[in-house]
């Protein structure tokens, strides 16, 4: 059995793949590891760049997009290691990471989950370990509260603590957790997977811990960017799926604050963009955007909702 299995889901996004798969080699060498990559069926030459520069990795080609969740799951059904790396394509691992992740989890047992510091690309941090989701938070957020939200979200990234959940833009995961707890729910094509799958580890007794002193750099949305106003729509209709998996009925409740947040947004582009000329462009694409995610909520969403 190998120390570590990393798996690596990509859609569309070859030059992060590539950085992403340099930096797991350059880190990785004292692990005893394996390298699955995942293509979600990509046009733009990822799966021939994997076999060229990474003839190491064992590429499963989708012959379509199957979402996030459903390709995770097919590396981790191919894979070997006693924990399952998790590893976003737009995620570059910083040296030290992972030998520092797998040290916590050999000295820790009941660590299910683990999660790395999270960087954006300028350096700043990116928050990754965060509370359990609330409709209390979520409209407070649509009201236009975001610095008390941010507050009452996340839980403090200042040091190594047990939190509710874990980014999914990297994960390490300890495989007797995953087979107690079962993979990820493909349900979710992508988004709302990492909350789910936390909760559920989290329910089976598991720890989820977030680990600062591992590190790790995310682009982010780098995939997702190859059609915003979809993925945009598609996390909103895998928090319904969330509220309505653990929640019940109060997946109404979430529509009517998601739709109080897009008004609340639709209507503060309209001002911003006849205030800020320069940035007329850009506030009126959010101002579509949150037009888009209103009609989907009152149409599609409420549908959706009766039906799960």
């Amino acid at each position: 059995m190998k120390d570590v299995s990393f798996i690596i889901v990509s859609w569309n996004a070859k030059k992060y793949l590539i950085e992403c798969l340099s930096s797991i080699r350059d880190d990785a060498g004292g692990v005893d590891h394996e390298v699955i990559v995942v293509d979600n069926a990509s046009t733009d030459g990822s799966q021939e760049a994997v076999k060229a520069l990474f003839p190491e990795a064992r590429l499963i080609g989708q012959s379509t997009n199957t979402g996030f969740a459903a390709a995770n799951n097919a590396g981790i059904r191919e894979s070997k290691g006693r924990y399952i790396f998790l590893v976003n394509s737009d995620i570059k691992v910083i040296p030290g990471c992972i030998g520092r992740v797998v040290r916590y989890l050999d000295k820790n047992r009941g660590a299910g989950l683990v999660g790395p510091r999270v960087l954006n690309a300028d350096g700043t941090l990116q928050l990754s370990c965060r509370r359990a989701p609330s409709l209390g938070r979520n409209l407070l957020a649509a009201l236009g509260f975001e610095s008390i939200r941010k507050d009452l979200l996340y839980h403090p990234h200042d040091r190594t603590r047990e939190v509710d959940v874990l980014s999914g833009c990297f994960i390490a995961a300890r495989r007797e957790a995953v087979e107690e707890a079962g993979l990820l729910d493909e349900r979710f094509f992508f988004y709302a997977e990492d909350k789910d799958w936390c909760k559920r580890l989290k329910a089976a007794g598991w720890k989820i811990i977030y680990l600062p002193e591992a590190v790790a750099l995310h682009y982010g949305g780098k995939s997702s960017a190859n059609a915003p106003l979809r993925y945009y729509i598609e996390m909103h209709r895998a928090n319904l799926r969330y509220w309505a998996k653990h929640h019940g009925g109060l997946k109404y409740a979430y529509l009517a604050i998601a739709a109080l947040h897009q008004s609340v947004r639709v209507v503060r582009g309209e001002v911003l963009s006849s205030i800020k000329k320069g940035r007329h462009e850009e506030n009126r694409h959010k101002v579509e955007r949150s037009l888009s995610c209103l009609r989907w909520i009152f149409t599609e969403g409420l549908r959706e909702a009766r039906n799960i």
